[in-house]
C-alpha cells in the first residue's frame, strides 16, 4: 500500500509539472522582448534557482536576457518536491557553484524565485561563497509563508504535499523564521496580483497569490521593489528581468526615488 501511494504521488507530481512546464514554454513563444544595453562580456556567474514545484523551464526567460545582456549562466533544476529545506540547500547551491567553477568563473551573483531564496540563505547560514556579489530574489517566503501553514493543516493535501512545504511556514519547523538578518548584497521583489482572491488560505494583506508583500522582506536587504505581478509568472514578466538586470548591475533598482532597505 505505501508503495502505491508513493508511485501515485509522484505520478501526480510528473503530470503536474508536465502541465505547467507547458504553459511556460506557450508563455516563452509570446513573451515580449525587453530592450537592454548591448551585450557585454561579463565575469559573473548567474546562478538561477527556481521554486517550488517547478524546474529550470520556469527561469528560462531570465536566463535568454542575463546571457543576451553578456552574463554566463547556469539554470539548474534541483529535485524541490523530494527533500527537506536544509539538503536541498546544499544540493543546488553547491551544484550551481560547481557549474561556475567550471566555466571558470570566480564572481558569483543568484536570481531566485520562491524557494530558492530561502536555499540561498539556508546555505549561507552555514557556508560561505567566495566571490558572491549580488542576490536578487523573486517572491521569496523571507519571513514564513501564511500559505504554507494551510496547506499543511489540510488532510486531503498530504498525499501531494513536497517535504519542504511545513518548513516554510510560519511556526513550528519554519526554516525561513529561524535565519537571521541577510550579510550580503541582496535585492527583494514582491508581486502585488492576486488573480485568484476567492481562493482559501491566501496571506494577509497585499500578496502575489502566494506570498505577502510583508512575507516577503527580510532586515539587511540593500533594496526593496513592490510590482504589480502575480507569483506564478512574475519571473517571466519583462519589466521584472529589466529590474533584476539593473540590480545586478547597479546593486539597486531602477527609480526615481532613493532606495528603500530594512532596518
Amino acid at each position: 500500500m505505501a508503495m502505491t501511494l508513493s508511485i501515485r504521488k509522484r505520478l501526480t507530481r510528473s503530470l503536474t509539472a508536465t502541465v505547467v512546464y507547458g504553459l511556460l514554454l506557450m508563455s516563452a513563444a509570446t513573451a515580449p522582448a525587453v530592450a537592454q544595453d548591448a551585450p557585454r562580456a561579463s565575469q559573473d556567474c548567474v546562478v538561477l534557482l527556481h521554486g517550488l514545484w517547478r524546474s529550470a523551464l520556469s527561469m528560462k526567460a531570465l536566463q535568454w536576457q542575463l546571457e543576451e545582456t553578456g552574463y554566463q549562466v547556469v539554470n539548474l533544476t534541483y529535485p524541490s518536491l523530494d527533500h527537506p529545506v536544509p539538503e536541498l540547500a546544499v544540493l543546488a547551491v553547491e551544484q550551481g557553484l560547481a557549474a561556475c567553477r567550471d566555466l571558470g568563473l570566480e564572481q558569483i551573483d543568484f536570481v531566485t524565485h520562491s524557494l530558492g531564496g530561502i536555499l540561498v540563505r539556508e546555505y549561507l547560514e552555514h557556508h560561505g561563497i567566495a566571490g558572491l556579489r549580488r542576490v536578487v530574489m523573486l517572491g521569496p517566503p523571507n519571513g514564513g509563508s501564511q500559505l504554507a501553514d494551510y496547506a499543511g493543516s489540510m488532510a486531503l493535501l498530504e498525499l501531494f504535499m513536497p517535504v519542504a512545504v511545513e518548513q516554510l511556514g510560519t511556526s513550528g519547523a519554519s526554516v525561513p523564521r529561524r535565519l537571521g538578518r541577510v550579510n550580503f548584497q541582496l535585492g527583494v521583489i514582491a508581486g502585488t496580483t492576486n488573480y485568484l482572491p476567492f481562493l482559501p488560505g491566501l496571506p494577509d494583506g497585499p500578496n502575489d497569490g502566494t506570498v505577502a508583500v510583508a512575507e516577503t522582506i527580510v532586515p539587511g536587504m540593500m533594496d526593496f521593489l513592490e510590482m504589480p505581478v502575480g507569483h506564478t509568472f512574475m519571473m517571466w514578466d519583462d519589466e521584472v528581468i529589466a529590474q533584476v538586470l539593473f540590480f545586478l548591475e547597479h546593486g539597486f533598482f531602477q527609480r526615481h526615488s532613493p532606495p528603500i532597505s530594512a532596518p
